[in-house]
């Protein structure tokens, strides 16, 4: 049994490093897609500051994730395991066809998809994380989008009489500046998540390490308010890493194909998506950084007017967040069904 858990700790951080991988674009797509950096030095910058958040931003949302959306008591590693199988297939469809949907809410739909499975409904815990989550993924973009477009129609009156060519020499800098800080609101918000499901599926088995001693007592963890440093250390090298290997086929369409972008536009998107994640992992709130940062884009985008921005390819977006919890939840609960039947602990 220990030995199994410990496979799906495994497994959870290999879901980090997808979400990474799946989510660099959330850091990087502004920042590539308007020549400041090339995609290598890009993706390595963005990994530089998804680990850096580990010295600055708490626990919270982690906490958030352990205890406030799925009875404990009903946790075992198969419930787990099942969500974890529920996220990451669900990432790697929407990865495929290069569609930016949430690794956040893949997570907690198919936690909860599994919980479901296992107890019923009564399984979840009805309450303020879960109003703040749906609630988030309305008011998260929509926040990102005001934001990005407060910022940009300011900077065109700051800078209406310099030159295109000066303005994209005075912002270059700045997108750098801009996207270290959406870096480190990607890393803080995403790594904890994957942070509270091993959090979560340690204290469900710590009986199992209770007795233990050496290496394997190093797995002990009495309870939800606890977040071993080892945890979080390791939760932000798997993103970093993920982030460093880049999912091209979502960068391409948030940094060129939703709108195009000009540094001082990619700097505005990158400001506002920050300063709405950043807020959120200050309070313990599960957001997507994808939701974030694509209503910033288009908030950018549509300064120019409503035929700034692609309004179909934003449309199928939006469809893919709305699927995103449930389609993992499905997942997950398919998952936790064929467990089962194996008979797998």
């Amino acid at each position: 049994m220990i030995g199994y858990v410990l496979v799906i700790v495994v497994i959870a951080f290999g879901f980090d490093f997808i979400n990474g991988f799946h989510d660099s674009a959330n850091s990087i797509a502004t920042i590539v897609g308007t020549r400041v950096l090339s995609p290598t030095a890009a993706v390595l910058w963005a990994a530089i500051f998804n680990f850096s958040a580990v010295f600055f931003l708490g626990t919270a949302v982690a906490k958030a994730v352990s205890g406030g959306f799925v009875d404990q008591h009903i946790v075992t590693p198969n419930v787990i395991l099942a969500a974890l199988i529920g996220a990451i297939c669900w990432n790697l469809i929407t990865w495929y066809f290069g569609i930016p949907s949430s690794s956040s809410h893949a997570l907690i739909g198919g936690y909860a998809g599994a919980a479901v499975a296992k107890a019923g409904f009564g399984a979840l815990l009805w309450g303020r994380k879960w109003i703040e989550t749906l609630s988030a993924i309305v008011v998260s973009p929509l926040m990102g989008m005001t934001i990005g477009f407060i910022l940009m129609v300011l900077m065109y009156n700051l800078f209406q009489k310099a030159t295109p060519r000066r303005v994209d020499k005075l912002f270059r800098p700045g997108q750098l500046l801009s996207s270290a800080l959406l870096s480190l609101a990607h890393g803080s918000n995403d790594a904890q998540k994957t942070m509270g499901i091993i959090v979560g599926l340690l204290v469900a088995s710590k009986t199992y390490f209770a007795s233990q001693t050496g290496a394997l007592h190093f797995f002990y963890v009495e309870d939800l308010s606890t977040i071993p440093r080892w945890v979080e250390l390791t939760a932000y090298t798997c993103i970093s890493l993920g982030t460093l290997f880049g999912g091209w086929r979502i960068v391409h369409t948030m940094g060129s194909r939703i709108t195009r972008l000009r540094p001082v536009g990619g700097f505005c998107a990158e400001t506002g998506g920050a300063i709405v994640i950043l807020s959120a992992s200050r309070f313990g709130i599960p957001v997507s950084t994808t939701h974030t940062i694509t209503g910033s884009i288009v908030g950018v985008g549509a300064v120019n007017g409503l035929s700034g921005v692609r309004w179909g390819l934003a449309g199928r977006i939006i469809w893919a967040w709305i699927l995103t919890i449930p389609a993992a939840a499905m997942m997950a609960a398919i998952a936790y069904g064929l467990l089962s039947i194996s008979g797998t602990s």
